[in-house]
């Protein structure tokens, strides 16, 4: 028990040298970057820790569209616990392993390498920092730009785009995301399970990409509000979409 013991606490001081060595203002992907709202890693205790990052706006400022309490609950509770667990589930891989980590995106990249809890937590902390970014005060609207002309050509018209992305939000069975993305200059349209990234190296996934639009329909999303109504928060959120945000992730990805 004594050599067990021993064994586990050096493999959790390494872990912390390990990632101590990794630059304090990593960014996490490159898709925050591009939003320039980026969460940074920091150095804590001798490790490296991920953060909750702000709210871009203040909590009731997506009234009417989504509450307040929603909001509050949505970012301080949901998107915390996935930071906490997710800096829990670290301290847990093999130093060997996490030597070669300093981003989510060096994470989503060797997803066969972890833990069901660091792909849960990871993808969290990723989707939700994106998800406040691509929503704004007096958002929606239509897109300009290049997106625009993008969607206009996959889609044949903005209407039928909305049409699309609302029914896969609306066919994700159970908890997950409805995603916008582009790959390799083209777009496409799908979803995901729980807080599975299309960014992730999983063979599993219906889609692949990098996000331009994100859409969270886990019912913590939107249960306050809107109760079982999955439609109404769906028509809601393109009252609040961040179209400058999309086009960025959009042409920086090209």
């Amino acid at each position: 028990m004594d050599n067990e013991n021993s064994r586990r606490d050096f493999i959790k001081k390494s872990a912390a040298l390990t990632l101590g060595a990794i630059a304090a203002t990593a960014v996490v992907n490159k898709t925050l970057a591009a939003t320039e709202f980026i969460e940074k890693e920091i150095l804590a205790d001798g490790a490296v820790k991920f953060n909750l990052p702000k709210l871009p706006y203040e909590y009731d400022a997506l009234e009417p569209h989504i509450d307040k309490l929603t909001m509050e609950i949505h970012h301080d509770k949901h998107h915390q616990a996935y930071v906490t667990n997710l800096n829990k589930a670290l301290e847990t891989i093999d130093p060997n392993v996490l030597k070669n980590i300093s981003s989510l995106d060096d994470i989503f990249g060797m997803m066969d390498k972890m833990p069901v809890a660091v792909r849960n937590n990871a993808g969290g902390h990723s989707n939700h920092s994106l998800f406040w970014t691509l929503m704004k005060p007096h958002g929606g609207g239509i897109p300009t730009d290049k997106l625009a002309e993008a969607i206009n050509a996959t889609y044949g018209s903005f209407e039928e785009f909305k049409k699309q992305f609302a029914d896969a939000a609306m066919k994700r069975f159970g908890s997950g995301w409805a995603w916008l993305v582009v790959n390799k200059g083209k777009l496409s349209i799908g979803s995901t399970a729980n807080q599975d990234n299309p960014s992730m190296h999983l063979d599993a996934l219906e889609i692949k990409g990098t996000p331009v639009l994100a859409l969270d329909v886990w019912e913590h999303a939107y249960y306050l509000k809107n109760q079982n109504r999955r439609a109404d928060y769906i028509n809601s959120f393109w009252n609040v979409v961040n179209w400058e945000t999309a086009n960025n992730l959009f042409t920086s990805a090209k």
